[in-house]
């Protein structure tokens, strides 16, 4: 009828509030200047403690012969992956601390989500590769050239590449074949799944149970790896009668034992649980803490433990820049 909206005008009406949403706002911690530029300078220094530790342990494998093995190969592909993924995140929250306006493209806004969860995927993945060569390396070190071999930690790496990839696209697709149609307001300093979801119309439960079995099984896997490597090895300590051997063994497992304790236990906490318990304001802190904090941790974790990497460091540097 003439003068009134028909139900296809309202169907075109709805679709249109529905497609409006072209970029999100990032509204982060705080409004408080003076927190921003204490927060700008603080998380400015934890990026470049990141960059160059993580990119210098990079140029250490690469460049000294000693750690041309299969274990320091995967030191540093964690190392370069570490980089990346601080990358991803922290430039960003930076410019934000300092701009009126704190936008991100729709698009820019998608990309951010699949480079962040196909590295955080990917990293996972990794750690649990390298529990398994160091389970090779302790269990029967006779053979650990033939069994880790470039045929072997290779296609590790390459699928752990993969993985992280597929399961990032299966998130990010799910989460932007939803509708934004309430607030493009994004409570949190990048774009996180649950933060997303959060601020959606559609229904969620579908997203919701995909990121509850799909990060639960990635977890179940790579940990049920670490374990089961770990308990060789614990059976290899065991037979050992050189307390130096043991010495070297718990060294160069404990940093990762600790890497993988820090890593898994914060991801555990921010996914796998019901979508009932999310606090966005805690979530926020815990997601920082595993996208830029354990990043700048692990050069940390991995180098003041291993007595090859202190030596290189030593020959590359020199013995007047770093103490005995």
């Amino acid at each position: 009828m003439p003068g009134f909206p028909s139900d296809l005008d309202l169907h075109r009406s709805q679709m249109k509030n529905v497609t409006e949403v072209t970029m999100f706002i990032l509204i982060g911690f705080t409004d408080d200047f003076e927190m921003q530029i204490f927060l700008f300078f603080l998380f400015l220094a934890i990026y470049l403690f990141t960059l160059i530790g993580n990119l210098g342990l990079v140029i250490l494998v690469i460049g000294d012969s000693r750690l041309h093995n299969p274990m320091y190969y995967f030191l540093s592909v964690l190392s370069f992956l570490d980089a990346c993924y601080s990358s991803v995140v922290t430039p960003k929250m930076l410019v934000n601390f300092l701009a009126e306006n704190k936008a991100i493209s729709y698009l820019g806004c998608a990309a951010q989500m699949l480079l962040f969860v196909t590295f955080g995927t990917t990293e996972c993945f990794l750690l649990a590769a390298m529990a398994y060569d160091r389970y090779v390396a302790i269990y029967n070190p006779l053979l650990y050239s033939v069994s880790m071999s470039p045929r072997v930690y290779v296609p590790l790496i390459v699928a752990s590449y993969v993985g992280g990839i597929l399961h990032a696209s299966v998130h990010t697709v799910a989460t932007f074949s939803l509708s934004f149609c309430a607030s493009n307001e994004i409570r949190h300093v990048f774009c996180d799944i649950p933060p997303l979801l959060a601020i959606s119309c559609s229904d969620t439960h579908t997203n919701q149970l995909l990121l509850f079995y799909f990060v639960g099984a990635i977890e179940i896997v790579t940990i049920m790896i670490v374990l089961i490597s770990y308990g060789f090895i614990l059976l290899a300590i065991l037979r050992m009668h050189s307390a130096e051997g043991r010495q070297k063994v718990f060294s160069t497992c404990g940093s990762h034992l600790t890497g993988v304790s820090v890593y898994h236990g914060t991801i555990l906490f921010m996914y796998v649980r019901p979508s009932s318990s999310y606090t966005l304001d805690h979530d926020m802190i815990v997601s920082i803490f595993y996208t830029i904090v354990i990043p700048m941790l692990n050069p940390i974790i991995y180098s003041l433990r291993n007595k090859d990497v202190k030596e290189a460091m030593k020959k590359m540097f020199g013995k007047i820049w770093l103490p005995k």
